[in-house]
């Protein structure tokens, strides 16, 4: 277990923490921009740089005053920091603790063609793989990853976040991932911590933090476009209403019931949003409890789906994602009459 409580380092015009958290046996993926201490939280783990306040521990010993060769702690920056005069396999096998690592991390990692080369002769993303495969031949007894996938074809990105999935729950040590991929976030965590100015703004599973956001800024940063203030006309049975637009809207929500005439902050990620292809589609005996007609206003291939804005006709504006089924379905895109059905326990009210 991986422990950090109170954390803090402060740089000029930046503050770092308090940070208090507990990683166990799991990968936690970082998420933040840039610059909201995502690297510093990394380096002040491995002992690189030295915190102002608070400590970390792993498995109840304390590392604090520790250098960072005596907290085995496998660090892989997106630099890599090979040793240039060594060959890939020499760089693997410097660190290996059996020599049989070396060549199960080679087929793992497909870097069984560049072993015998040399780190100045090698495309970023093999450096990458290089430096992620010395890293895990040490046996950590925790592993800091600072965007270890970024330079890599996505072809090879797809593939590995399988592998290291896998990888990562076979080495039972905590690991602590951070990237600016959302999708490597959702795929390699087993929870997600959102990270702003410093400060955790949420740390949970990948699903709740998509469609149970506890800020607003977690929300947009997360991919959620529809945020809206709305206000809230009745309650009752495990239920709100709220007004969005002209229309009302039902949701399901577990935290505290905000009072009618409230105004409160809802959002519904685009990813839960359904459409359908004509205006009454989504009607009958099986439809969704709530769908409201809208005309389709942009959408944007992007490759595995279409992100698609719908004008209501209550008055406001939904993002949703669809698949290229979907929209093969609705023939044609450009100012489609489509049904929007919007669940009820998709729709999330902020705290």
């Amino acid at each position: 277990m991986l422990e950090l409580a109170g954390l803090a380092k402060r740089y000029a015009g930046f503050e770092f923490g308090p940070v208090d958290l507990a990683v166990g046996e799991e990968v936690l993926c970082v998420l933040g921009p840039s610059g909201s201490g995502k690297t510093t939280l990394l380096s002040l783990v491995a002992g690189l740089v030295t915190a102002d306040a608070g400590s970390v521990s792993l498995d109840g010993r304390s590392l604090d005053g520790l250098p960072p060769e005596r907290r085995n702690a496998g660090v892989v920056f997106q630099d890599g920091a090979l040793f240039p005069h060594l060959t890939a396999r020499e760089n693997v096998a410097y660190a290996a603790t059996d020599e049989g690592r070396v060549a199960d991390l080679a087929a793992l990692l497909e870097l069984d063609d560049v072993l015998d080369r040399r780190p100045a002769t090698l495309s970023g993303g093999e450096r990458q793989r290089v430096a992620l495969a010395r890293t895990l031949a040490a046996d950590p007894d925790v592993l800091l990853l600072d965007e270890p996938l970024s330079s890599l074809d996505a072809p090879i990105r797809r593939r590995l976040r399988e592998d290291l999935h896998d990888l990562f729950a076979a080495l039972a040590v905590p690991v602590v991932y951070v990237t600016h991929d959302q999708r490597t976030a959702t795929a390699l965590g087993d929870r997600l911590a959102v990270l702003r100015e410093g400060r955790l703004e949420q740390v949970d599973t990948p699903r709740s933090v998509l469609e149970r956001p506890a800020t607003r800024f977690v929300a947009e940063f997360t991919g959620c476009e529809n945020v809206y203030e709305v206000p809230v006309v009745g309650s009752g049975e495990g239920v709100v209403r709220v007004r969005l637009g002209d229309a009302t809207l039902r949701v399901r929500s577990a935290t505290a019931k905000p009072t009618s005439g409230a105004t409160v902050t809802a959002c519904v990620h685009p990813s839960r949003v359904r459409l359908d292809g004509a205006v009454g589609a989504l009607d009958g005996p099986s439809a969704p409890d709530q769908s409201f007609p809208g005309t389709v206003r942009r959408w944007l291939d992007e490759g595995d789906q279409y992100r698609v804005v719908v004008a209501l006709d209550a008055g406001v504006d939904l993002a949703a994602t669809v698949s290229p089924a979907t929209a093969d379905r609705l023939a044609s895109l450009d100012g489609a009459a489509v049904s929007v059905a919007i669940p009820p326990d998709a729709v999330h009210v902020l705290s």
